[in-house]
């Protein structure tokens, strides 16, 4: 889901840095009324990073990243993964590819527009007491993935330079396995964490859904 440098011109690069700016600060205000959230705005940031490290390939236009969008947003709450999102990607940047902080607005819009749009429609129905059905989680990652793919489309589109039709498609296809696959990690991770919904660590760390 990474731009690649060239591909989009500076005054656009500025555009979408002010948008993602503007994004992260109108969640940020959540942090300070309940300071749990900072926690877990961290262990999203922690997991995100992780994730993308364990298992990334070139793709069509672009790279086809494990992101583990849906674990992450199930267990840690919408503005902790929104927010933990952009430090993730903050994190990626610094340690393993300095190339990708030009783009760091750009791909944070990347990864938190289809977020934003999932928990304002689908998210708040099928998070509360559903995340333990497969059914259910992988409209999830259906509609999460989709938005991803289109949110990349549209940057290529906003180009510099043409960029082939089919390049695109091959990218948005690769995320097609990761759809199949998240929403049985999703489902294990949030029953894991409903065993121990008792302890004062996971109740501190993790927003557990309900059980459905």
């Amino acid at each position: 889901m990474h731009i690649e440098p060239g591909i989009l011109s500076g005054a656009k690069i500025a555009a979408a840095n002010l948008a993602a700016t503007a994004l992260a600060a109108a969640q940020a205000p959540q942090l300070f009324k309940k300071p749990q959230l900072i926690l877990r705005t961290l262990l999203a940031a922690l997991f995100l990073s992780v994730f993308m490290q364990s298992f990334h390939m070139p793709a069509g236009v672009s790279e086809l990243h494990f992101i583990g969008a849906m674990p992450i947003y199930l267990a840690l709450g919408f503005a902790p993964t929104l927010l933990g999102f952009g430090l993730g990607l903050l994190l990626q940047g610094v340690v393993f590819e300095p190339t990708d902080l030009l783009h760091l607005g750009v791909n944070f819009l990347s990864l938190a527009v289809p977020l934003v749009a999932l928990h304002a429609t689908l998210g708040r129905r099928l998070a509360a007491g559903a995340a333990t059905r497969v059914q259910s989680v992988l409209k999830l990652d259906a509609a999460y993935y989709a938005g991803v793919a289109a949110m990349v489309g549209f940057w290529l589109a906003m180009g510099e330079v043409a960029t082939p039709f089919g390049e695109w498609v091959t990218f948005a296809a690769a995320y097609l396995p990761v759809v199949l696959i998240e929403p049985v990690l999703t489902v294990a991770v949030v029953r894991l964490l409903q065993s121990h919904a008792h302890r004062p660590l996971v109740q501190l760390c993790f927003a557990v859904p309900a059980r459905g």
